[in-house]
């Protein structure tokens, strides 16, 4: 095998990466509806919500800095999983994919080009909470901030892993009832975890959005930085990067 040849079939390259994540983000830039989703949405959410507790901002402190890291969730979420699948149905994948493009070149610039609008997301979203809308938090806003672009890639990571398992972009989106709603349930947005059912809070133990939350409590109500938050933010990571490895895997060099 030529050096060459080596080189091509190299996992991880970051100059294919870098051009992946450049041509995702030429496509979104004429894209501004999907922008607007992205970006616009998570504030207008947390905005109205503030005021639907225009009464009451306690109950807006309470769970503002946990909804700070369920929107970008969502909203990474549904964007990255109807952007891959269209890809794919459309062949773009496929011809990408014979060209001297590894799995990981491809994920990873997936990754970097919606993690870059992750950043803009989250500091926005955080920036109105904190700074506009008054949520009152403890720990410094800075710790919200890893906290809800963390959320945000592993919405891009479960995007991308899911979108391999749909034939179409409604189906991609019917996989939202199956993979977000029964973690939104259970990571103690609604109720506390330890007051479950057990079955229910041993399944919230294993579900990534539980530990969000949990990050985004302790920076509600700590004013340093705890070690039950460092260790809900290695949990999160983790899970993104497992969830990356995963997509990474199902990505086929032919669509059919």
């Amino acid at each position: 095998m030529t050096t060459r040849s080596a080189a091509s079939r190299a996992p991880l390259s970051p100059a294919r990466t870098a051009a992946t994540a450049a041509r995702v983000l030429r496509q979104l830039r004429h894209d501004p509806r999907t922008i607007g989703l992205m970006i616009v949405v998570p504030c207008v959410m947390l905005f109205l919500l503030r005021y639907v507790f225009d009464g009451d901002p306690r109950t807006f402190d309470n769970i503002g800095a946990s909804l700070l890291g369920i929107f970008p969730l969502i909203t990474m979420f549904l964007v990255t999983s109807i952007a891959t699948l269209r890809e794919r149905t459309s062949g773009t994948l496929e011809r990408l994919l014979s060209m001297p493009l590894g799995k990981g070149d491809l994920i990873a610039g997936y990754a970097l080009a919606f993690g870059a609008l992750a950043i803009v997301q989250s500091a926005l979203a955080t920036g109105l909470a904190v700074w506009l809308l008054d949520l009152d938090v403890m720990g410094s806003p800075w710790l919200l901030l890893l906290v809800a672009l963390l959320d945000a890639l592993l919405g891009t990571a479960l995007g991308l892993f899911v979108s391999a398992f749909a034939a179409s972009e409604f189906q991609a989106v019917q996989f939202m009832p199956a993979v977000i709603f029964p973690q939104l349930l259970l990571c103690g947005l609604f109720a506390p975890r330890d007051t479950m059912h057990p079955a229910l809070e041993a399944v919230s133990d294993v579900l990534p959005m539980s530990y969000a939350v949990d990050g985004m409590n302790e920076v509600l109500r700590h004013p340093d930085l705890t070690s039950a938050f460092v260790l809900d933010v290695l949990i999160v990571a983790g899970c993104a990067l497992l969830v990356l490895a995963l997509g990474a895997a199902t990505l086929r060099r032919r669509t059919n």
